[in-house]
C-alpha cells in the first residue's frame, strides 16, 4: 500500500472556513479616526453628490430648507475656506433662474454654482424597508430625495449612502462592536505585497530604502448602520471639536425619524453620543455654527416631531431648548453680529433674533425664498437693516428695506418705486440689481454703492431672454446673458465700475442643465492669478476651451501636451486640434471635481480633459500645467480626485468613488512622480476628504463605507511624516508669471516664489507667495472696447452702428467737464502705468450747449393704463442736451400742466392724479435756447366695472334691424371695449361703442351675449331673444304688494315670469311654446306678455293670425276681470292687471297693405291735426306741457319695443282702482312713448368721475 502525504477531502472546506473566520476578526475590528478640523460642515451623498436649490424629493411634498450653518465659504478653487484663501464671505446671488460660473472664485454666485445657498440631497444609497431589506430600485431611479436649504457659509454636506454593488458584504457587515487600532503602519504591507512601476513621466516609485508611513485610526459610528444621511460639522479653524449628526430619512414617509448627535474633541479618535443631552426621543435635522463665533451653535429639531432650537455655547458640550412658533426653512447669520440671524419660516415670513435664537420678531410677510440680505458694512447706514423682496397680494414684488425690529408699515422703505420682477432682488458687495418687465421685455437695474438705481445698459440689440450675475469681485460685474438667437449658450459680459455699461467678453459659451433645473455655464476663473479665465465656447457645433490672462480681452486656444504618459510624442496642431477641459465643479466640495487650482498654489491648475478637435467626455485623462495654462502635462490616465496640500506644495490624489479604494497618491514634484500609500486596510467607498490648512498637524479625513450596510466609517490620517523638515531658503525657486512669454499679465510683472519640485519639505505659515510685482508700461492688450464699440478685425475698435460717439450724457451742463470716451476703457484691476495710457484713457473736455434730443416720457411702471384716482408717476428722459439748461413743460391732456425750470426736479418722477376716466394725451416738451424737442404718450384712465346689462328687445321681427345697447356702471368714456356674441358665431364684434344694429334673419330663440372689457377686468350679460315674422304682446302690471318683494335682479325676474306663465297657462288652454312673459327691471314691477304664432306652417299665415287674435281675447277678458293671480308667499296673492293690448299689423313683417294699415294711416292724421290744434290753443291745455317734461326727461331712459307705433292710442284707465294711479301713471308714460322700461324707478347710473 502507498501512502502520500496530502489533504484529506475536508480539508479544502476547513481551511477556508479558517480563513473567512480570521477575516472577519480582523475587519470587524474598528480604529478610530481623527478627522481634522473641518472647513465646513459637510455633506456628502454616496455616489453623487448634488448641490443645487429648490430641489424638491418627490413624493415629498416641499420638505424644509436650511440655512447653512457657517459663514466661512468654501474655496472651491482650492479645498479651503475662503478667509483662509484670501477672500470674503460670499453669499449667493442670482439674477434670474440659476447660472452659475462653474469654479469661479467670487462672491457672487447663482444657485447652480457649487458655492450655494441651498443644497439638495439625492439618496443614492441604502433605503431600509421595514422588512430590513434595502430599497435599491427607488434609488437608483432617483425618486427619493431629500435635502435642506442653507444661506450663508459653506456648504453643511451630507453622506448618503451609495447603491454600489453589494460584494463583500456579508463579511463588511458586522459592526455590533466598537474597537480602536491605534495608527497601524499600512504602508509596509502595501510596499511588501505590490512593487512599483517607473515612467518618464507621472511615475510611480519603488524603493527599498525606509520611506514616510501614514498614520491613521479609524472610527465607525457604531448604530448607525441604518442611518442614510450624515452631516459633518467641524466647528472651527484650529479647534478640535467635531460634531457629526446622522440621520435615518423614510422615503416612505418623506420625513425624519431618527437621528444620533456625535461630538469630538481630539479631532475624531474618539466621539461621544449626545442624544441624552439633546433629548433621547429628539429628532434633529440640522446643525448651524456662528459664522463669527464658531462656539455658538444652533440645533433645529424636524418640524414632523416638534419645532424648537436647541442652542450651544460651548461648541456643543451642552444646549438649552426653545420652542420655536414657526418651521424654519433656512438662516442667515449677520456678518458681524455673533447673535443676530435672520430665519425664513414655511409660510414665507421673514423673522430676526438679536440673542442667537431664543427669542424671534417677525419682521415681514410674503416674503420671497432666499431674496432677503443683511447689511452691506460701509454702505448701509444701519447695521440691522435688512432688504428684502416682499410679495403683494395680487401677486406681484416690491423691494423693501427696514430695521428688523421696526419693520411696521410706518417705517418701511422702497428704495425703488413700483413692482420689481419676482424672485430677481440681489444684493452683493458694493451692487443692488433687480429685475423689471414693462411691455413685455424685462428691463435689468442696477445701484452702485446705494446711488439711485439705473438702466444696465448692454449692446442696443443684444435683446436678453435671460440674464444672470457671475460675479461682482474687483469693483466690476460679470453677467452672463442668454440672447434671443440662443438656446445653450450665454455671452459673458462684463461692466464698468459702476455696473452700468456692459461690453462683451466672449460669446457663446456653453451651459448645460444641471439636476435641479438650473444652468452651468462652463466659466472657470482660475485661483491665484488675476484676471486668468478658462471657458468652454461652442462654434460651428464644436466645444472647444479657450484661456484669457486679460479678464476677456483676448482669448486662445490650450496648447496640448508634445508628449503622452509613456513618453510618446503627441501631433497635436493649432488651430485643429488642442486641449480641451471639462470646467464642471463638484457639487460635492469633498470631491475636487474636474478642475481644481488655489490661491496659495498660483499657476498649479488639476482637470479632467482631452485632446483633440473639440471637447469629449470619452477618453479623458487628467492634466496639469504648473506654470498657469501655459504648458500642459498628463498626469493619470483616469479620472482622480486631486487635492492640494501643504499650501500646493503637495498632490493628493484619489480615485473616482464609483469604487472602492484603499490607496491613495502623493506627489512633491507637480505630477511628475507619485508615491502610493495606504490608508486603510478594507477598500472604502470614498464619499468624501476634508482637509484643513493652516494648522500644525497635517490632518485630512476620509469619509465612506466599506459597504452600504455598514455604519459611517471616518478615517483620520496623519500625514505630517510625508514632510522630512521644515523648508528653509534653500528649498524655493522663483517663478515668472507669462502668457506665452509674454511677462506682462494684467499690467504687471510678477514673480512667484514655490518649493523647489521634490523636496519633501513642509512650508510655513509665513510662506510668502508672491516675491514681487512691478507695473509694466500700458500696451493696446490692457485696453478693452469700451461701451458702443466693437473691436474689429485688425484689433482696433470702432463705434457700432447703432452708437453715436458724439452723444454727450444729459448731466454734462454748459461750462463743466465730460469724458469723451477714445473707444477704449482699461480692463478692471490692470495696475499698467504711462505707455499708451493716456491716448486710450477717455479725455476730459467741455460739455458743449447742445438743443434737447432724444425726449422720452413713460410712466414710472411703464405702463399705459392706470387706474382712476391712482397716483402715475411720469419719467421725462432726455438722451442728449443739457439737463440743467432745459426747461421741461408736461402737460396731462386733462387741462393741467406743469413745468419744471430744468430736468433735475424731474428724475424722481412726476406725479399727478386723474379724477375722471378716459383716454388722455400727455405731452412733454424740452426747450433751451439751441432748440426743443417733444414727445407724447397716451394713457388710459380705467374705472372698474362693476355691471353691464345687455338692454334688447325681447321679440323682434325677422329680417328688420334692431337696436341692441349695453350698459355699464359706473359709466365710462372711451375706455371699454364691448365684444358681442350673435347666435352660434364663432368671432365676436368688436366695437367701442355700447351699442350695434343686427338683423335676424331666421325665425326662432337667438342668443345674445356682450363682453365688456376695462383694465383687468371683464363682465358680460346674455340674453334670449325671439324673432318672429309677426306677434301680439300685452303690457301687464300688479298689485303693488308685489313690488315689497322685488330685489330687481335678473334671476327673481326669471322666477317671476315663469310663475306669471304659469298663472296665465291655468285659466286657458294654449299652448305653452306660444307664451312669452318678460319682467322689466325696476318698480313699479311691470311685465310684457308676447303671444307668439304656432309654428305649424301648414295652416298659413292669415290661421295663425286668427288664432292670436282668438288668444288675445281669452288672456285679455281674464285679466279684465282679475282671474290671474299668483301667490309668491303664503296669504299674499299678486293680481295681474292688463295695460295694453299692442295690435298685429304694428309688429308685421309682410309688405302687403290692409285694411288695417289703412286704418293706421288715417289714425295718422287725425293725430297730427290734433297735435296742430293743441299747439295753437296750448295755453287753454296746461297739463300738456306738463307731460311733455316729463315726457322730455325719461327720453334717455327709454327702450323702444319693436313693432309698438309711436301713435298707439292711449289706454283709459278709469276701470283701475283708485289705489293703483301712481302705477298707472307710469304705465302711461311707457305707452306714450311706446318704450319697455322708460319710466321705472331705476338707480342711477353715475358716470365713472372720482371725487
Amino acid at each position: 500500500m502507498e501512502t502520500g502525504c496530502g489533504l484529506f477531502h475536508g480539508s479544502n472546506l476547513i481551511l477556508s472556513l479558517w480563513l473567512i473566520i480570521s477575516a472577519n476578526i480582523v475587519i470587524t475590528t474598528r480604529a478610530d479616526i481623527t478627522c481634522a478640523p473641518c472647513p465646513s460642515p459637510v455633506q456628502v451623498t454616496r455616489k453623487d453628490v448634488h448641490l443645487d436649490e429648490r430641489a424638491v424629493p418627490a413624493g415629498t411634498g416641499n420638505p424644509p430648507k436650511q440655512a447653512e450653518p457657517e459663514s466661512r465659504v468654501f474655496d472651491r478653487n482650492s479645498g479651503v475656506f475662503a478667509e483662509q484663501a484670501g477672500s470674503g464671505p460670499v453669499d449667493v446671488a442670482k439674477f434670474a433662474n440659476g447660472l452659475g460660473r462653474n469654479g469661479v472664485n467670487t462672491k457672487v454666485f447663482s444657485e447652480a454654482s457649487i458655492i450655494k445657498s441651498e443644497y439638495e440631497e439625492f439618496d443614492m444609497g441604502k433605503s431600509t424597508n421595514y422588512d430590513g431589506g434595502s430599497d435599491f430600485d427607488k434609488v437608483e431611479k432617483g425618486d427619493a430625495t431629500f435635502f435642506r436649504a442653507k444661506r450663508s457659509g459653506p456648504e453643511p454636506f451630507e453622506f448618503s449612502e451609495s447603491s454600489w454593488s453589494t460584494e463583500g458584504d456579508r463579511m463588511y457587515s458586522d459592526s455590533s462592536t466598537e474597537r480602536k487600532i491605534p495608527g497601524p503602519l499600512l504602508d509596509e504591507q502595501k510596499l511588501r505585497s505590490e512593487p512599483r512601476s517607473n515612467r518618464d513621466d507621472a511615475k510611480v516609485t519603488s524603493s527599498k530604502q525606509d520611506e514616510p508611513k501614514l498614520t491613521s485610526s479609524t472610527f465607525a459610528l457604531t448604530g448607525d448602520s441604518a442611518h442614510n444621511h450624515a452631516v459633518v460639522y467641524w466647528s472651527g479653524q484650529n479647534s478640535s471639536v467635531i460634531l457629526i449628526l446622522t440621520k435615518l430619512y423614510d422615503f416612505h414617509l418623506g420625513s425624519v425619524t431618527e437621528s444620533t448627535l456625535w461630538r469630538s474633541t481630539d479631532y475624531g479618535t474618539t466621539y461621544e453620543k449626545l442624544n441624552d443631552k439633546v433629548g433621547v426621543k429628539t429628532v434633529l435635522s440640522y446643525l448651524y455654527v456662528c459664522p463669527t463665533n464658531k462656539r455658538k451653535i444652533m440645533v433645529l429639531t424636524d418640524p414632523e416631531f416638534e419645532s424648537s432650537v436647541l442652542i450651544s455655547s460651548d461648541e456643543g458640550a451642552s444646549y438649552q431648548k426653545y420652542r420655536l412658533s414657526f418651521y424654519v426653512l433656512s438662516l442667515l447669520f449677520h456678518p458681524a453680529q455673533e447673535d443676530w440671524a435672520l430665519a425664513y419660516s414655511h409660510d414665507q415670513k421673514l423673522y430676526s433674533s438679536l440673542d442667537f435664537g431664543r427669542k424671534w420678531q417677525l419682521v415681514h410677510e410674503a416674503v420671497t425664498p432666499n431674496r432677503f440680505y443683511w447689511s452691506v458694512i460701509g454702505l448701509d447706514k444701519e447695521t440691522d437693516l435688512v432688504h428684502l423682496e416682499a410679495n403683494t397680494p395680487d401677486g406681484r414684488a416690491q423691494y423693501v428695506t427696514c430695521r428688523v425690529q421696526s419693520c411696521s408699515e410706518a417705517n418701511r422703505n422702497y428704495p425703488l418705486a413700483g413692482y420689481i420682477d419676482t424672485n430677481s432682488l440681489v444684493v452683493q458687495d458694493d451692487y443692488m440689481f433687480i429685475q423689471v418687465t414693462s411691455a413685455g421685455r424685462a428691463w435689468y437695474l442696477v445701484s452702485y454703492q446705494r446711488e439711485p438705481f439705473m438702466r444696465i445698459k448692454l449692446p442696443k440689440y443684444s435683446l436678453p431672454k435671460d440674464m444672470h450675475i457671475i460675479s461682482t469681485d474687483e469693483g466690476q460685474v460679470f453677467a452672463a446673458v442668454q440672447e434671443w438667437n440662443q438656446n445653450d449658450t450665454y455671452n459673458i459680459y462684463i461692466s464698468d465700475p459702476q455696473g452700468i455699461h456692459f461690453t462683451l467678453a466672449l460669446e457663446n459659451v456653453k451651459a448645460t442643465r444641471g439636476l435641479g433645473g438650473n444652468s452651468m455655464i462652463d466659466l472657470y476663473e482660475v485661483a491665484g492669478i488675476k484676471g486668468m479665465l478658462i471657458a468652454n465656447r461652442k462654434l460651428d457645433n464644436q466645444v472647444k476651451t479657450y484661456i484669457t490672462y486679460n479678464k476677456g480681452r483676448d482669448w486662445r486656444l490650450l496648447q496640448a501636451p508634445t508628449s503622452d504618459l509613456e513618453g510618446n510624442d503627441i501631433h497635436c496642431v493649432l488651430p485643429f486640434c488642442s486641449l480641451h477641459l471639462q470646467l464642471q465643479m463638484s457639487e460635492n466640495p469633498y470631491l475636487s471635481g474636474n478642475i481644481i487650482s488655489k490661491s496659495s498654489a498660483p499657476g498649479v491648475i488639476v482637470a479632467t480633459g482631452n485632446i483633440g478637435s473639440e471637447l469629449s467626455y470619452n477618453n479623458v485623462g487628467m492634466f496639469i500645467s504648473s506654470d498657469a495654462g501655459n504648458n500642459w502635462r498628463q498626469i493619470f490616465e483616469e479620472e482622480h480626485n486631486v487635492w492640494l496640500l501643504d499650501k500646493g506644495g503637495a498632490l493628493l490624489a484619489v480615485k473616482q468613488p464609483t469604487v472602492p479604494t484603499r490607496h491613495l497618491w502623493v506627489s512633491f514634484d507637480e505630477g511628475r512622480q507619485w508615491d502610493q500609500h495606504s490608508f486603510s486596510m478594507v477598500p472604502l467607498f470614498v464619499d468624501g476628504v476634508l482637509v484643513e490648512p493652516g494648522i500644525d498637524s497635517q490632518i485630512m479625513t476620509f469619509f465612506g463605507h466599506f459597504s452600504h450596510r455598514s455604519e459611517w466609517q471616518l478615517i483620520k490620517i496623519d500625514y505630517k511624516s510625508l514632510f522630512s523638515r521644515r523648508c528653509t531658503e534653500g528649498d524655493y525657486q522663483t517663478w515668472h508669471l507669462h502668457n506665452q512669454g509674454e511677462p506682462c499679465v494684467m499690467g504687471q510683472k510678477q514673480i512667484y516664489m514655490k518649493r523647489r519640485p521634490g523636496n519633501h519639505c513642509m512650508l510655513g505659515r509665513d510662506y510668502a507667495r508672491v516675491l514681487s510685482a512691478e507695473p509694466c508700461i500700458c500696451r493696446a492688450h490692457d485696453f478693452e472696447c469700451d461701451y458702443g464699440y466693437e473691436r474689429r478685425g485688425d484689433g482696433n475698435c470702432s463705434p457700432s452702428f447703432w452708437y453715436n460717439p458724439a452723444t454727450v450724457s444729459r448731466t454734462c451742463s454748459h461750462g463743466q467737464n465730460y469724458l469723451n470716451s477714445t473707444g477704449y476703457r482699461k480692463v478692471a484691476a490692470n495696475n499698467c502705468t504711462k505707455g499708451v495710457k493716456e491716448m486710450y484713457t477717455a479725455r476730459r473736455q467741455l460739455c458743449p450747449n447742445r438743443a434737447p434730443r432724444g425726449l422720452q416720457l413713460s410712466t414710472g411702471e411703464g405702463k399705459l393704463t392706470a387706474p382712476l384716482a391712482s397716483n402715475v408717476s411720469f419719467l421725462v428722459q432726455l438722451e442728449e442736451g443739457d439737463s440743467m439748461r432745459t426747461h421741461i413743460q408736461l402737460d396731462f391732456g386733462d387741462g393741467t400742466a406743469v413745468s419744471y425750470s430744468n430736468l433735475t426736479w424731474a428724475e424722481e418722477g412726476i406725479k399727478h392724479v386723474y379724477r375722471t376716466a378716459g383716454i388722455f394725451r400727455v405731452t412733454a416738451l424740452a426747450e433751451n435756447e439751441m432748440g426743443a424737442d417733444s414727445t407724447s404718450l397716451y394713457l388710459h384712465v380705467t374705472c372698474v366695472v362693476e355691471h353691464v346689462q345687455l338692454l334688447a328687445p325681447f321679440v323682434v321681427i325677422k329680417n328688420k334691424e334692431v337696436n341692441l345697447s349695453a350698459v355699464v356702471w359706473p359709466s365710462h368714456s372711451r375706455t371699454l371695449t364691448f365684444f358681442w356674441w350673435l347666435g352660434n358665431s364663432s368671432e365676436p364684434i368688436i366695437t367701442l361703442d355700447g351699442s350695434i344694429s343686427h338683423t335676424f334673419t331666421s325665425e326662432g330663440m337667438h342668443t345674445v351675449t356682450v363682453q365688456v372689457s376695462s383694465a383687468n377686468s371683464i363682465l358680460q350679460d346674455t340674453k334670449t331673444i325671439a324673432a318672429q315674422e309677426f306677434f301680439k304682446s300685452l303690457l301687464l302690471s300688479f298689485s303693488p304688494n308685489l313690488d315689497e318683494v322685488n330685489p330687481d335682479i335678473p334671476e327673481w325676474r326669471q322666477d317671476v315670469g315663469r310663475v306669471i306663465k304659469k298663472a296665465l297657462l291655468q285659466i286657458a288652454d294654449i299652448p305653452e311654446k306660444q307664451l312669452l312673459v318678460a319682467v322689466f327691471p325696476g318698480v313699479p314691477t311691470a311685465a310684457e306678455l308676447f303671444l307668439l304664432p304656432s309654428k305649424n306652417q301648414s295652416e298659413g299665415r292669415k290661421k295663425n293670425e286668427e288664432e292670436l287674435e282668438q288668444i288675445s281675447d281669452i288672456l285679455v277678458s281674464a285679466l279684465n276681470q282679475n282671474l290671474v293671480e299668483f301667490e309668491l308667499r303664503p296669504g299674499s296673492r299678486v293680481i295681474v292687471y292688463i295695460t295694453q293690448l299692442t295690435l298685429a299689423p304694428l309688429v308685421d313683417s309682410s309688405p302687403r297693405h290692409s285694411s288695417s294699415a289703412m286704418l293706421m294711416l288715417l289714425s295718422v292724421v287725425f293725430l297730427g291735426l290734433a297735435v296742430f290744434l293743441i299747439y295753437k290753443f296750448k295755453r287753454k291745455i296746461p297739463w300738456i306741457n306738463i307731460y311733455a317734461e316729463v315726457n322730455h326727461e325719461k327720453e334717455q331712459e327709454m327702450i323702444n319695443t319693436v313693432g309698438q307705433s309711436e301713435a298707439a292710442p292711449k289706454i283709459t284707465l278709469s276701470e283701475f282702482p283708485t289705489q293703483k294711479e301712481l302705477m298707472e301713471k307710469e304705465l302711461e308714460c311707457r305707452v306714450k312713448r311706446g318704450m319697455v322700461n322708460p319710466c321705472e324707478n331705476t338707480r342711477e347710473i353715475p358716470n365713472c368721475t372720482s371725487v
